[in-house]
């Protein structure tokens, strides 16, 4: 089974329900990028227009906080209605306590890697995740392009999760996914997709996640 998570990273910050509801009968996932101008040099949404979004996605809400000082600034997202809550390894001093925070707040806990960050470094605390986001990408813009060189890393986990009997931890990929490198990173044991600009620069995004779909599942 693969989940196809279109990023709004892309979408038309101005009418986020129309922009949302072009993909919400093709996703599986809505992808809600938080970023702070710190972590990343790129500002999205604060705390408060977040849990705004979340609370009103008629899909389940895949938040990738790209923010500094995560162990504390996780804090109103816990509360929120987000499925799933990803934080950064290189953005957490104490990554073990906040992954069960998120976990203890009923969401899926989430811990994210920059393309530099070595996957070794969460190999002794893939228990506490439910599930790895590999960056395809330097995190903080749209519309770059796919790093392939990142899929040893996808790899790796995959065969530490497959050993280890870990079947419900996710591995999600997320920049530069469209149809033209989904089987790439499908191939390599990813299961769960972030597409931002392949499908919000179409004019058709749910047929593009259709399309996504359909690769992905044939692989």
């Amino acid at each position: 089974m693969i989940r196809i998570a279109p990023s709004i990273l892309n979408a038309n910050f101005d009418d986020l329900p129309n922009e949302i509801a072009k993909i919400a009968s093709a996703a599986d996932l809505l992808h809600l990028d938080i970023m702070d101008n710190i972590f990343v040099p790129n500002f999205t949404f604060s705390p408060e227009r977040a849990t705004a979004i979340i609370a009103d996605s008629p899909l389940p809400v895949d938040v990738h906080l790209m923010i500094a000082s995560a162990d504390s600034a996780v804090a109103p997202y816990l509360t929120s209605k987000a499925f799933g809550i990803t934080v950064h390894l290189e953005a957490c001093d104490d990554p073990v306590s906040t992954l069960r925070s998120i976990r203890g707040a009923g969401k899926r806990s989430g811990l994210a890697i920059k393309p530099n960050t070595p996957i070794e470094s969460i190999e002794e605390i893939l228990d506490e995740i439910d599930m790895l986001l590999v960056m395809t990408v330097e995190p903080g813009f749209g519309g770059q392009s796919f790093m392939e060189a990142m899929m040893p890393k996808v790899e790796k986990a995959r065969h530490w999760i497959n050993q280890r009997g870990f079947h419900d931890l996710w591995i999600e990929v997320d920049g530069g996914i469209s149809p033209d490198t989904i089987a790439i990173a499908r191939k390599s044991g990813a299961d769960t997709f972030v597409a931002g600009s392949s499908v919000y620069k179409s004019s058709d995004p749910a047929g593009v996640v259709t399309q996504l779909r359909a690769i992905g599942e044939a692989v």
